[in-house]
């Protein structure tokens, strides 16, 4: 921790000497609304521990996928398996990988089978709007996958249908519904990079706007050769993805409505990732959605929405050889409807609503034996989650206080209906400066989980469930504070999380290296945890137009969980989670065309693995911007650091890829 210190020390000592890189916040807060709660609120005023990362930061970072980009927001564990976003299990503030809801545009894309599938996102980095990234427990929020967090994509399209502005007449958190009037128009976008590992992409895309209309379809292809080779020298770290996505909308006066559907395949070698034993293993997953949302504007705000994900997923144990172990295949079907509604009164606003979601599986080996199989899907589950909530939110001056209780049932469980509540209170304050604002706040949160079909059926390759797994249940305690002044913000938090019946897979060592690894239920796990952000723009801090640093980003987060395995076990997940991490991210103005960013981070965690050592990366990213035009050069491990984010599996050494972009409206 001394050392993440000082690195804070020196960064804040360059940059005042002489920064917003990952723009956790904007600084336009007025005008920016986030969905951390049931109703959305602006992003400055919320009790929350809340990521915004906006387009111009998705632009700068020297990153190729959504996977890559979330390592530097401080409080995400990103643990990639494989290159490009290939498998990424992705955590909070201790949690597991099956612990954080994911969604597209506000809907559900969580995989139910496994959260090893559930970042695969059919949209292109250039289709995104913005990012929100919510810590802490929001099952209030987004329903019982979001255990300890959720992470929103936003693409640009929904955020032209669905934009806040505090232009006209205010409703209770200062903003109007406001929809622009705006000749038809049509806009092409196209982009090619390729790099080390026999790395190439292709992508594009074609929006249509005006009329209250907008439609936008958006594809994208890309391969890699693989960094690493198995034990017969051929590639076991290849891939091929393809993805198609299409979102339109349609505004009238006092209501609009928005649609989404996108397809994904992804075709790649899994090295290790199953099983030690054997290096040369494969994978292919493929992904469809599909989404209708609608929303209106009046004194009842009335949201309802349907979506559908479909998921396949084959793995070959032996690449190409059947013969050697049957292949799994596992197909699952997910239908939800849910309605969202706030209305406002003297009282303040009271939101509520209702969630049905249905999850099947069909598989070789993950449910139940099925009277009727039909072809190698011999085994099924079906389930069905039932959800209401109520909440309600008073703003008196510079005093909020919000608070609420989700009922859940789920026909998966023997355990009934179940309630969660929680609650948020902060206390805006003027800061020293003329237009400065500070807020303090404290909360308490309550969230659950149900297993996934894996946690309950896997009992294969040196595994063995418990299908009568309970689902997990966490309170967390919070204490923030958020500060504002001219070109400068900090947020800061500390948290403290009680998870019980927590899932997790345990090997006995004493056993032997065969022995099988268990799906339990964990006893009690508690999570102590402490982070900070600062973000400096240096022309607005001096009031002079250009400089060399535009912007710095600093944040640091540390972790520390109370009960530790008995001696000769070993946690697959739980048990192993980021003690210390720090990131520093700064954009440089080089000409008046030229621009760059320098990101980095270090990342010690806490494992049983020998190989999972503390490590450092540096990532930075060289831009040329010609207005509709833009060529840039990416480089990836610029220190050619050995380092491992799971088992034995070696992430990628140094690595290079250069791109152009084109952009054509008429």
């Amino acid at each position: 921790m001394r050392r993440i210190t000082l690195c804070i020390s020196i960064a804040l000592g360059l940059a005042f000497a002489g920064p917003k890189a990952y723009s956790q916040e904007t600084y336009a807060l007025d005008s920016v609304a986030v969905t951390a709660t049931r109703m959305p609120v602006a992003l400055h005023a919320g009790a929350r521990a809340v990521t915004f990362l906006d387009s111009a930061a998705i632009a700068s970072a020297p990153v190729q996928t959504v996977n890559d980009l979330l390592k530097y927001s401080v409080g995400v564990d990103v643990r990639q398996r494989g290159a490009f976003g290939m498998q990424t299990d992705i955590s909070m503030r201790g949690g597991t990988y099956n612990q954080v809801a994911v969604l597209l545009n506000g809907i559900n894309i969580t995989d139910p089978q496994t959260g090893h599938n559930s970042f695969i996102f059919p949209v292109n980095m250039g289709d995104i709007d913005h990012i929100e990234v919510v810590e802490g427990p929001a099952a209030r929020v987004y329903g019982s996958s979001a255990m300890v967090g959720a992470i929103n994509i936003v693409t640009k399209g929904h955020s032209r249908q669905a934009s806040y502005s505090t232009m006209g007449d205010a409703d209770l958190d200062g903003r109007i519904w406001h929809r622009e009037e705006s000749r038809k128009s049509h806009s092409l976008f196209a982009n090619l990079e390729g790099g080390s590992f026999g790395y190439c992409n292709a992508n594009g895309s074609w929006s249509m706007s005006g009329n209250r209309n907008y439609h936008n379809i958006s594809f994208g292809v890309s391969r890699s050769n693989g960094y690493s080779r198995c034990s017969e020298g051929t590639s076991n770290s290849d891939f091929t993805s393809a993805k198609l996505f299409y979102n339109g909308g349609r505004d009238w006066s006092k209501r609009n409505l928005t649609w989404q559907a996108g397809l994904t395949g992804n075709y790649f070698g899994a090295s290790t990732f199953y099983s030690p034993k054997y290096d040369n293993q494969f994978e292919r997953t493929a992904k469809a959605y599909f989404a209708v949302r609608s929303e209106g504007r009046g004194k009842l705000h009335f949201t309802p929405a349907v979506y559908w994900n479909y998921g396949e997923d084959e793995f070959q144990l032996f690449r190409g050889e059947p013969e050697k172990y049957p292949y799994n295949y596992h197909r699952t079907n997910v239908l939800g409807a849910n309605i969202n509604c706030h209305v406002d009164t003297r009282l303040g606003r009271t939101a509520f609503g209702a969630e049905a979601r249905h999850e099947a599986i069909r598989s070789t080996n993950l449910g139940e034996k099925l009277d009727n199989p039909k072809g190698v899907y011999v085994c099924g589950l079906g389930r069905t989650a039932y959800s209401a909530f109520v909440d309600h939110k008073v703003n008196v001056g510079w005093f909020c206080f919000s608070g609420g209780v989700t009922a859940a049932y789920n026909t998966g469980n023997t355990e009934g209906v179940k309630l969660f509540p929680g609650g948020e209170i902060s206390l805006r304050f003027p800061a020293i400066g003329v237009n400065g604002e500070g807020t303090l706040y404290t909360s308490y949160n309550s969230s659950y989980r149900m297993p996934t079909f894996t946690d309950l059926y896997y009992s294969v390759g040196g595994h063995k469930a418990d299908p009568n797994l309970k689902s997990e249940k966490l309170n967390a305690l919070e204490f923030g504070f958020k500060l504002s002044e001219k070109g400068f913000r900090m947020n800061g938090s500390m948290f403290f999380n009680t998870g019980y019946d927590m899932i997790d897979w345990i090997m006995d060592t004493s056993a032997g290296s065969d022995a099988p690894w268990t799906s339990i239920n964990h006893s009690l796990i508690k999570t102590f945890g402490k982070e900070c952000t600062f973000q400096l723009d240096i022309p607005q801090i001096f009031q002079i137009e250009r400089f060399f640093i535009k912007d710095l980003t600093l944040a640091v987060i540390s972790l520390s969980q109370s009960k530790d395995l008995e001696e000769n076990l070993r946690s697959l997940y739980s048990m192993e989670y980021i003690r210390e991490k720090f990131t520093a991210s700064a954009n440089l103005n080089i000409l008046k065309r030229l621009s760059a960013n320098v990101s980095y981070i270090y990342v010690d965690r806490a494992t049983g693995s020998e190989l999972i050592k503390p490590y450092h990366l540096l990532d930075a990213k060289l831009n040329y911007d010609a207005n509709d035009l833009q060529v840039y050069l990416r480089a990836n491990n610029i220190l050619n650091r050995t380092y491992y984010d799971f088992g034995d599996i070696p992430q990628p050494g140094f690595w290079f890829i250069a791109g152009i972009s084109l952009k054509l409206g008429y």
